[in-house]
């Protein structure tokens, strides 16, 4: 059902003698303990919501049944009508999105609260201790496919707006994109179509992760991303080892050849052209990583400098897959092909499009023993730095502190989230939170991904508080 907007009856989650409704303004304060029981007593509902989203196998990689893409969209729009929200899903030639509005007083300030409700393939079944579409709690965690990338996004936005009821201090669009996982190829063509309905004062992007249990964070930078596809070629076709090699190079030893011409012997990325920075505030203990990480005793870490800057802000390169003979079926041949996609993060003020320039020349002018090498581009993705200044940043701050009695920390992220960027650079005026429900141990994209139930319930009165700090600083200025 694309483009029909629906409207719900009557909010009846709060009560008439509800100590939250009926008495919040721009200019009455709803106090914090106040709103801390009221989230707490609404979490049993949405954690069980969320487990009936996590239940639907919405993948969006298009190998698999888009249907349930679909029919998650219309789950989050109906759980989005049952709060009073005006609410339609839209797609502009690719995955279903949601859009829902409820408004707070006259004049108050629009807030846009993204997150997403496709998911990542599960991989085998077996990799899993639990099925990863029948949600599990287990000593305190939800485990799941999606439970916590994104699913939990949607649902903290959600208790957000149940928490207020029909006493919402400020605007609130709620936007839930269907094919985060896999690009947001049509984003854009939403964002333009919806522009004038989506544009807001703030926004809130959950799809990052917390620093810790225990210490939240604001994500203020994000590195961008390249993807490639590297093809080497040796020989017109395959022929016999024993009568040819030791003279004739085979694809598979050049490639890897090739593929370390990309790091020194440190491990840092040796490309030149690439951009790269040491500062950051925060240090991250390496006995950590090595446990988040899931090292092997004995390996060591690589790279130089201060571990965060070569998380956050310093380019990686990584082989996410090879094409070649496999070892069951391989024969005594010289391989005349071979074929690496890599995965490289750029430093987030990068140009994508440059970073990928300077790894292409830098793979051709590195062809071992004269071979041809062709490099193609897959996928690119702009970085993201944000101006974590300003009075929406120092509400979210005290946000987050009021939830979690722990002071946030920004923080930067490895990994890539291309639609960030499109969102800057269509409300450039707006300031923007990368916020998120994640934890070291969450495993999004993996096997037993999970999400800390305590560490939800804050997020869900972070925001929450958020919505009343940002109503009575925007609506005062």
């Amino acid at each position: 059902m694309v483009g029909h907007p629906r409207r719900a009856g009557s909010d009846d989650s709060l009560a008439a003698d509800d100590t939250v409704a009926g008495v919040n303004t721009n200019d009455t304060v709803v106090d914090l303990e106040q709103l801390r029981e009221r989230v707490r007593s609404l979490m049993p509902k949405v954690v069980e919501d969320l487990k009936d989203l996590t239940r639907i196998p919405s993948v969006s990689l298009g190998s698999f049944d888009q249907t349930q893409v679909a029919r998650s969209a219309e789950a989050v729009a109906e759980l989005f009508a049952a709060e009073g929200m005006d609410v339609k899903v839209v797609a502009e030639g690719g995955r279903p999105a949601v859009i829902a509005h409820k408004s707070g007083p006259a004049g108050a300030p629009r807030v846009l609260m993204y997150a997403h409700h496709d998911v990542q393939p599960p991989g085998a079944d077996a990799d899993w201790d639990t099925p990863p579409f029948e949600p599990t709690e287990r000593a305190g965690r939800l485990y799941g496919r999606g439970a916590a990338d994104d699913k939990a996004g949607v649902m903290a936005h959600l208790a957000a707006v149940r928490a207020w009821g029909d006493d919402l201090p400020c605007d609130v669009t709620l936007f839930i994109e269907g094919e985060e996982e896999i690009a947001s190829d049509s984003l854009p063509a939403l964002l333009e179509k919806y522009a004038d309905e989506l544009r807001s004062d703030a926004l809130v992007l959950a799809d990052s992760a917390n620093w810790a249990v225990g210490t939240p964070a604001l994500t203020t930078t994000l590195r961008g991303t390249v993807r490639a596809v590297v093809t080497v070629r040796t020989l017109k076709h395959s022929v016999h080892s024993g009568m040819f090699g030791g003279a004739a190079p085979d694809a598979l030893t050049t490639m890897c050849r090739l593929m370390a011409e990309l790091h020194d012997a440190e491990g840092n990325v040796a490309v030149p052209g690439l951009d790269a920075s040491e500062h950051t505030e925060i240090e991250y203990d390496a006995d950590q990583l090595r446990s988040d990480a899931g090292m092997l005793p004995g390996t060591q870490l690589i790279g130089t400098g201060p571990l965060t800057s070569r998380l956050w802000l310093k380019p990686s390169i990584t082989v996410i897959g090879i094409d070649a003979p496999g070892v069951d079926v391989a024969s005594n041949t010289l391989t005349a092909s071979a074929r690496a996609k890599l995965s490289l993060r750029v430093a987030p003020s990068q140009d994508p499009q440059a970073a990928f320039d300077a790894l292409k020349k830098h793979l051709e002018d590195a062809a071992p023993w004269g071979a041809e090498v062709n490099v193609e581009l897959d996928e690119l993705g702009a970085g993201f730095s944000a101006d974590a200044n300003g009075p929406v940043y120092e509400e979210a701050r005290a946000a987050f502190a009021d939830a979690w009695q722990n002071e946030p920390v920004d923080v930067g992220i490895g990994g890539s989230i291309p639609f960030v960027s499109l969102f800057a650079e269509m409300m450039p005026d707006a300031a923007l939170l990368v916020t998120g429900v994640e934890d070291p141990d969450t495993r999004a994209h993996g096997a037993n991904e999970s999400l800390h139930l305590g560490e939800f319930e804050k997020v869900c009165l972070a925001e929450t508080v958020l919505l009343q700090r940002i109503a009575r600083r925007l609506g005062s200025e």
